[in-house]
């Protein structure tokens, strides 16, 4: 018999692994107060079953998948319901925390009893036909979840403690976003200065990796933006106040907080980021 899972919250991603584990014969819990009629109907399109505080912390394993400015505060809120019970489930923090961040988390996990799992989820939301995204997870208890394997889930295990995960996905996201930050930002430094044609001309002769990355990654990232800003925080934590390249991952956060605004105000700067990357994709 599958273990019991719970899976918060059901945002994109969050509803996509639900999905996943239903379709292998999971039955998945999740909690529905106070969320919106469209985040209802995402998670019954995803064949979650709401459920209670008491009933989400009776279940056997619990993955957190929330923005990572919320992470601690439910880690918080479960560790109060699982102190409760006799019962004690393993915790799957798959946020994108930095290291200082999930070892918080660990301490409040661990205190009520519980087991916790580093894990860092690296692609896009599982989609039928796919086998990703990667869900890498490290700390003493990481073994325990061995079973979501065996549930359409592509679990690797690092070999390291709490934090290790957390740390790929930091440098991993630092890298990756933080491209898709500087192409924005240079995009549209360029445009206000009439450069957009020549920029992308440039980059389709000599940097034709990048021309095709920035004609994806650019008009992916805008929705997104707002999810971005708390993240970049969290990676500039990872490096640390000292380091001078904190000051990079803090400017993106204002970045993608400033884009976030645009697409929610006027879109003037959206509308020549998504110019700009359409004419990328028709040079192809």
């Amino acid at each position: 018999m599958p273990p019991s899972i719970a899976v918060i919250a059901p945002g994109a991603m969050g509803s996509a692994v639900a999905a996943r584990l239903v379709e292998h014969g999971c039955k998945v819990l999740t909690s529905l107060d106070g969320r919106s009629a469209a985040t209802r109907t995402r998670a019954a399109a995803a064949g979650m079953t709401a459920a209670s505080d008491a009933e989400i912390a009776g279940a056997d394993i619990i993955l957190s998948i929330v923005p990572p400015g919320e992470a601690l505060a439910l880690a918080e809120q479960l560790a109060t319901v699982i102190n409760r019970n006799t019962k004690k489930p393993v915790i799957v923090d798959c946020n994108a925390v930095n290291v200082e961040t999930i070892r918080r988390i660990a301490d409040i996990v661990l205190s009520s009893g519980a087991r916790l799992v580093d894990a860092a989820i690296i692609g896009l939301p599982p989609k039928p036909g796919t086998s990703g995204p990667a869900f890498h997870v490290s700390g003493e208890a990481a073994a325990d979840v061995a079973v979501l394997g065996q549930l359409g889930l592509d679990l690797r295990l690092i070999e390291g403690p709490i934090g290790a995960a957390s740390a790929l996905k930091m440098s991993y996201a630092g890298i990756n976003k933080g491209l898709t930050g500087l192409g924005a930002a240079m995009v549209l430094a360029a445009t206000r200065a009439g450069a957009a044609d020549a920029l992308r001309d440039e980059l389709a002769s000599s940097a034709p990796h990048i021309h095709a990355r920035l004609g994806n990654a650019l008009p992916d990232m805008l929705p997104k933006a707002y999810r971005w800003v708390a993240e970049m925080r969290e990676i500039a934590g990872f490096l640390g106040p000292e380091h001078p390249a904190a000051m990079i991952y803090e400017g993106f956060a204002r970045l993608f907080e400033h884009l976030a605004a645009d697409v929610q105000g006027q879109g003037t700067e959206a509308a020549q980021i998504v110019a700009f990357a359409e004419r990328c994709r028709a040079k192809k």
